[in-house]
This record gives C-alpha cells, structure tokens and sequence, in this order.
C-alpha cells in the first residue's frame, strides 16, 4: 500500500480512467457492429421472404450474432458504468485531500435541527459542513448513523471501540472503492424506518385452505390459457376465472393494504442487499468490527440473499400494473400469489431486518471515518481518559478551514481553569476558537481522529452559542433565545457528565450594565458545577470577572495591528486580556468620518 494518499489516490484515478476509456471505445464498437448486423438482417429477410433468393435458415446467423453482441454489450456497460463511479470516488477523494470538496457530495441538510445543542452552531450540516466532508455512506440509513454519531457524543468505551475498527479500515481503500462502486449511479432512496417498521409489524393471516385454493386456481387457469391456445376451448378458463374473481372479492381488502405496504417499504433493496454482501466476504480482527461481521452469521441463508430475495419478490409484484402484461397478472392471481410470498418472506426474516439495516449502516458510518482517517494521516486519534473534566488539546485547528489558512492554538481545561474567557478584537478569531474546540470534540466522540498534534479528552456534553437568531415563526428575539439556550446549559452543568460549553459574545443582546451582571452570575454558576468552556466577549469590562474568579477562571485573547492602513490578525492566542479595540480602525478603513 502506497503511504501517500494523495499519490494513491492520483494513481488509481489514472487507472479508472484509463479503463473507462478501454471500455468506452469499446461500447461504441459493439454498438456499432450491432447497428451492422440489423442492417445486414434486414437485408437478408428481405432476400429471404421478398425476393426469395436466400434460404430463412441463414438468418440464424445474424440473430446469434446479435445476442451475443447484446450479452457483451451488457457487460461492458456495466463494467463502464463501474469504472466511471470509481473515477468519480477517487476525485472526490483528491478533492477533500486537495481542500475542494465544499458544494461536493452530501451535505446532510435534512439532519439539521435548529433546537440542537451544537449542530448549526458547528456546521455540523449543510453546505461545507462536516457531514459532507466525512460521509462517503451510499444508503440513508448509513447516512443517518454517522449524522447520529456527529450529534451524540459516545462513551469512552464506544469511542474506543471505534477507533479501533477505524484504525482497520483505514487502509483498506479497494474496500471503500467497492462500496462506492456499488448499484446504481444514484444513492439509495431506502428509508430504513418504514422498512423495519413494516419487517417486525403483524403479518396478514390467511387460512391454509385458502392459500391452497388460491394456489390451484392459478394453476388450473394457466392449465386452461394453454387449452385455449392449442384447442380454441375457453370454457373452463371461464369457470377457472370466475372462480378466481370470487377468491380475490375474498381477500381484496387484505391483498391491497398488504401489497401497498410492502412496496412503500421496500424500496431500492438492491444496494442495501450489495452493502451486505460486500461486508460478508471480509473478516476482520477488531472486536467492533467483528461483532458486525458475526451479526450476519445465519443458518437460513447470508442476509444479502435474503434482501436480494426480497427485492425480486416487490420487483415481480410491482410487474403487475405493466400494462401489456395486466392481463395475463389478473389471469395468474398474480397480486395474490406473490403478496403470499413476501408475506411468508416476512414471517420468517422479519424480525432480523432491523439488525441487518443497523449493522449495514454502522459499517458505511465506520467507512467514511475510515476515509476521512486515511486521507488525513497527520490528524491523531485523541487519548481518552476517566480524569473529568478534561480537554487538553495541542495544535488545534479547524478541520473545515485549508491549511494553509488554518492557525492553530493550544487550549486547556480541566479543574483549573476550567473557564477561558476570550476578548479581542471583531474579526480577530474568537469565534473560530470556539467552534475549533468544539469540532474536534465532535470528531473525538464520534471515534474519528482530530484536527490537532495532540488532544487528550474526557467524557464531555457538548453545547454552544455561537449562531443563535431570533424567530419571527415563534416570536422570539435573540437575546430571547440566548438566554434560553443558555438556560439548558446551565441545566446539563448539573449533570453527571461534565458539560464543555462554547459561548460566543455572551448577551451582546442588551446593555453593558445588564450584561455584565449576567455574565457574571452565569459564569459564576458555570464555573462551580460540573462544566467547563469558553466565553468570548469584546467587551473588556466583562473580562474583569475572569480576575474575581481565578483561579477557576482566566484570560486569554488574541491581537492585532495597523500594517499599511489594513487590518492585520495573527489568530494566535495569548495570555490575559487584550488591551485594546479595532472598531474605530475599521470603520475609518472603509471611509467612515468617526
């Protein structure tokens, strides 16, 4: 395996594409030479049965032929089509590695909540967030597992457990170039809860007779479509269809519910059944890892087959409202037959589909921190301890910023201090330092590696106010729902595992009197329960409260400098409080009087 991902990445893309090529070239040829052999046929029937100067038999020739070519055909479209969605992953790849991925891939939009604790305040969602750096998982529910990872920190155990199986399919990049090359150019549309919803609900209980005579009026009317096509004797089709009419008035109301549920259920299986497939054919040796794979152990069958199986039955039930073959479907009770079917389907597998959709979606989850991990190589795995609180991390940086544009800063909170209180200036980067701190914990607590040289963490809630806006829908202003958002963090500073809070220009909404008797009073209570964070504020006299509070609480701030009439940041943080302001500066940059 080649070290560099980059060079790794570069040297397969040149590979798929020049297979593509290969393939490409050769698609044209094969349509053509099937463009030939129809010309040529035409003209041979035409010999054959116009002008009667070729004997019918040769046209045997033309028609193997052309099946054939068609059979070929079909392969190499399907390896051309494979090609092509490799290449497409590994410029995706060279693109998050090369820092062009923002606007590319899936940004996960639809897991944003305004109501959540850090999720809009992180950019954990949405164009150039997070999720659509990280996620390379081809169904919805592998989608939603990692979203689910990136707004729920772990437990030490978990978290170690996935880095663990991180660190093993970090180099396994024809592993993830298999699973990206899978179904259809499209992403799955399966909706995993109406699927396990609709596997572990009542199955559709029909008597033993029934089935049976349902069974044998089918096969007596295939009998009598036969009769009528050698003999030209439709009575007993008749008898055989009026017999039918009768048994489906029956069972009509059963039928319909039980067929529309199942194919509003079942979905786009195909790729879930492939994912299953490919995890089957590894073995693996982390313990998290394993766990997966043994979870498809089954004496019935691999789970892939029975998805695929299950796929074919819908897809044969979906085949009746064809309409040339309508018909023949309401001859052959077709709607009832296959119903049967997926219903025997679901009484004996049912109740396992919801742990092979978990596992399918824990393994692509895994996958895209696999990835990230082997495209990042310099990013560490964080060391995770007990000793709460603890969040000490060296070399942070941003993960959504370019390096070459990224500054990165130490920062460190345990018992003291367990409060930074961040001044400077607009613009100076407090709140990147906020969100740095809070996305790599994100990324910790998921069991991904960091943005950092080193970070060491405990057990950590996680909550900001950063992006906060009011509301005209609820009727809220900002500082409304500051103070709100501020309130269920004081509430999980109570709780049992300590909160790190993120607090950005704390209750900037109101006047410098109110604001600093509540600061005060809020820092206060933050600082002496189970709680530690960052505050930023360019309000200097509430950087006073840090002086009150030592040592539980400090200063630290970042600078700046005229160079040349412009603004200049290094981004850097210091130590203590910073002694002066660039408002003024910057409203004379752009041509205010002041």
């Amino acid at each position: 395996m080649r070290s560099n991902p980059g060079n790794e990445y570069s040297i397969r893309l040149k590979e798929r594409q020049a297979s593509a090529a290969s393939y490409d070239s050769l698609h044209r040829k094969i349509g053509n030479a099937r463009l030939v052999i129809f010309l040529t046929a035409a003209v041979m029937i035409w010999l054959a049965f116009i002008s009667g100067g070729l004997n019918p038999g040769w046209l045997f020739i033309p028609l193997v032929a052309f099946l054939s070519l068609v059979v070929r055909h079909s392969r190499v479209l399907k390896n051309l089509n494979r090609n092509r969605r490799a290449v497409h992953f590994y410029e995706m790849g060279l693109a998050r590695i090369e820092e062009r991925w923002e606007g590319r891939g899936e940004p996960g939009e639809r897991f944003s909540d305004a109501s959540h604790l850090y999720a809009q305040d992180l950019d954990l969602f949405g164009n150039g967030s997070l999720f659509q750096l990280l996620c390379s998982a081809r169904t919805h529910a592998g989608e939603e597992k990692l979203a689910s990872w990136i707004k729920t920190p772990a437990a030490l155990e978990e978290v170690h457990s996935r880095q663990q199986a991180v660190d093993e399919l970090r180099p396994m990049v024809d592993l993830r170039e298999d699973l990206a090359v899978l179904g259809e150019d499209m992403r799955a549309g399966l909706d995993p809860a109406p699927l396990t919803q609709w596997a572990n609900g009542p199955v559709m209980p029909v008597s033993v007779p029934i089935r049976t005579a349902a069974a044998l009026t089918s096969l007596f009317a295939l009998v009598s479509l036969a009769l009528w096509g050698l003999t030209g004797q439709h009575t007993w089709l008749l008898a055989a269809v009026l017999v039918e009419i009768v048994i489906i008035y029956m069972l009509r109301r059963k039928i319909r519910h039980a067929a529309r549920e199942a194919e509003k259920a079942c979905m786009d299986l195909k790729l879930l059944s492939l994912v299953l497939a490919r995890l089957e054919k590894e073995t693996f040796q982390s313990r998290h890892l394993s766990a997966l794979r043994w979870a498809l152990d089954r004496n019935d069958g691999p789970p892939s087959r029975l998805i695929a199986h299950l796929n074919i039955l819908t897809k044969l039930l979906e085949s009746r409202r064809n309409a040339l073959f309508a018909p023949v479907a309401f001859i052959l009770m077709w709607e009832v037959q296959f119903v049967f079917l997926i219903e025997d389907w679901r009484r004996r597998h049912g109740n396992a589909v919801a742990g092979w959709i978990e596992t399918a979606a824990e393994f692509e989850a895994l996958s895209s921190l696999a990835g990230y991990a082997y495209e990042h190589p310099e990013d560490p795995f964080p060391e995770l301890t007990e000793q709460i609180p603890c969040f000490e991390g060296r070399g942070l940086g941003h993960p959504l910023i370019p390096g070459n544009k990224c500054v990165r800063n130490d920062v460190s909170l345990s018992k003291e201090p367990r409060v930074l209180v961040v001044s400077g200036s607009n613009m100076s980067g407090k709140s990147t330092l906020l969100r740095t701190v809070g996305i790599n914990t994100v990324l910790a607590l998921a069991g991904a590696p960091v943005r950092a040289r080193h970070l060491r963490i405990s057990p950590l809630v996680l909550g900001a106010s950063i992006r906060i806006t009011d509301s005209l829908q609820a009727g809220t202003s900002r500082f409304y729902a500051e103070i709100t958002r501020i309130q269920e963090l004081v509430s999980l500073a109570g709780g049992p595992v300590p909160l790190l809070f993120l607090l950005d220009e704390l209750l900037h909404g109101t006047n410098s009197h109110d604001r600093r008797i509540g600061a005060e009073a809020i820092v206060k209570a933050l600082a002496h329960r189970n709680a530690v964070g960052l505050l930023t504020t360019h309000d200097l006299s509430l950087a006073d409260i840090a002086e009150r509070l030592a040592p539980r609480v400090s200063n630290v701030h970042f600078e700046d400098h005229m160079e040349n009439g412009r603004m200049v940041f290094d981004y850097t943080l210091h130590r203590g409080v910073v002694r002066k302001s660039n408002a003024l500066e910057l409203m004379r940059s752009v041509g205010l009087e002041v």
